[in-house]
Parts: C-alpha cells; structure tokens; sequence
C-alpha cells in the first residue's frame, strides 16, 4: 500500500487549531484564511482516510483517530522544529575563548578543531595554551569558555571531572637510564614550580628515599621533550603526546593517575559551546582506549 506523506503546514495547522480549541483563531496565528484553514483540514483528513473531527453542539472535538493523529503530528513537529533550530544554530556566528594545558593544545586540538567547524563553520575560536595556573585564573575572571586542565584539587563552579590518566617516569629510547645506584642525585626535567607533575615526581622520589636535582626547567612540553631526548634527565609525564624516540622508564617508583577536569566559564553555555565540551569529551575517552589497547 502506498503511504501517503503528510504535509507538515498541514499538521501545524491542525495541532494549532486544537491547542487553541478555535481554527478561527488558528487561521489567525498562523497567518492564514479560515478558508485555507478548512481546506487544510479536508487534506487532512482524505490523507488519513477517516475524519479526525466531529462536530459536536457548536464546536469541534476530536475523533479517536484524530487524537492519535495528534499525539503523533506534536512529535513530528517538535521533531521538526528541532532539526531547523539546530541547522539555524550551526550557523550562527560567535566566538569561543578554549583553555588548554599545552600536553592537551599539542595533541588534541587539531582532532578537536576539524570535528567542530564541521557542525559550526562561522564559529570563531580564540585558543589559549597555557599551564594550569593561568588557566584556572582566566576562568575565575571570565576570560575562558571552556578550559581543560589537569586535577590539581580545585574545582570551579562549573567544572566537570571527565576521567584520568597514568603519569609516568620517561626517558630517551637510545640513552643508558639514569639511575640514582652510584647515590648521585637523579636529574629531572620539569616545569618550574608549582606543578602536579613536578611536585608528584619529588613526592615519591623523597617515599622511596632516592636523591634527586632538578637538572633543568623549561616553560613548554617541547623543552622537557628536547631536554629528555638529549640525555639531561628524566621527566615524569602522561602518555599523553609522547614522541616515539622517548619511552617509557621502569624501576622508578610508582606513581599515581592524574586526573583531567574541564572548566566551563558560566552556567549558560551556548549550544557551540556545549558541542565544543562534547567533542572535548570524546576526544579524550577515544585516546583513554588507544591507551588500554596497546599497553
């Protein structure tokens, strides 16, 4: 049997009638003649096959048929309705201010940036890399959006923990590991402080009573990185960005998952905002299973 396919004015009209308990009315809100209103109706009802009102005294009531049409065309309409603001929204332009902990800028951001344009195209981004500290000082005075950090124990108003990962002790793959047997203090590169990693690091280097200096310092990833493949030291970082000529060291002691927490600036993010928050979220559980599979 061939179906027809309903006319959406069509079912608009008829629901806007009902709420209004008035197609006079209807007519009126919708813009519209009485006698188109009617013509509508008998559209309507020669696609359904069976008439989906009944008269009764002076008014108008709905059929069996036409309240299950009813219930029906609401969904449609609200289904349709949806889809349009959805599109209309996906091209609204706007600005974004994201925060990003340089370990996540270096290695997320272009995944995260090709999926976004995508749904919003007029969406401007304003990226910050930056560490923790400034990140979180932006976001308390309303110069971030969004901004993804590292756990450090505070949580801003709006903050949402979104998983962890494991730190590690790592070092160049073609350099001999340094060791701390001959008792000469253990180098590391770091950050300067304060830093999680950093502080984590000489925490559980001082409970396993193994000496350490901090050999060097640097202000980006990439400094430790370089600093790490030349032999200076060894860091204690996430898996996260690792490059291949560094690897990760064992025998050092353990240590433990850090956590990452994303920050929204308000309690009314827009829908870009919140669909930025969503691939954010995605991005990471989909490196978090990369993670599982090839350990």
């Amino acid at each position: 049997m061939r179906r027809p396919t309903f006319d959406l004015d069509v079912l608009r009209t008829f629901v806007t009638g009902v709420e209004f308990n008035s197609f006079a009315k209807a007519a009126d809100r919708l813009g519209r003649s009485t006698s188109a209103v009617s013509a509508q109706l008998k559209k309507l009802e020669a696609q359904v096959g069976t008439p989906v009102l009944a008269k009764s005294g002076r008014g108008l009531v709905l059929t069996p048929v036409g309240e299950t049409l009813l219930s029906h065309a609401r969904r449609l309409l609200e289904l349709n309705d949806s889809i349009f603001q959805t599109l209309h929204e996906s091209q609204a332009a706007g600005t974004i201010r994201l925060g990003l902990q340089e370990d996540f800028g270096e290695h997320f951001l272009s995944d995260i940036l090709r999926r976004f344009v995508q749904t919003y195209p007029r969406v401007s981004l304003e990226v910050k890399i930056a560490r923790n500290v400034e990140l979180l000082a932006l976001v308390e005075s309303g110069g971030l959006d969004l901004a993804l950090t590292w756990d450090t124990g505070y949580m801003s108003p709006y903050a949402t923990r979104l998983g962890e990962t494991q730190m590690h002790w790592i070092g160049a793959r073609d350099t001999p590991l340094l060791t701390a047997l001959d008792d000469s203090p253990l180098p590391l590169i770091m950050f300067d402080a304060p830093c999680v990693l950093r502080s984590a690091a000489t925490q559980a280097l001082d409970c396993a009573q193994i000496p350490w200096r901090i050999a060097l310092t640097s202000p980006s990833v990439g400094g430790i990185w370089a600093a790490v493949a030349a032999g200076l030291g060894l860091t204690l970082r996430t898996r996260i960005g690792l490059p291949s000529h560094l690897t990760v060291v064992s025998g050092l002691p353990a240590v433990p998952s850090l956590g990452y927490v994303l920050h929204r600036g308000g309690d009314d993010p827009t829908p870009a905002t919140q669909q930025l928050a969503a691939l954010i979220k995605t991005s990471l559980q989909e490196q978090a299973f990369s993670f599982a599979v090839t350990k």
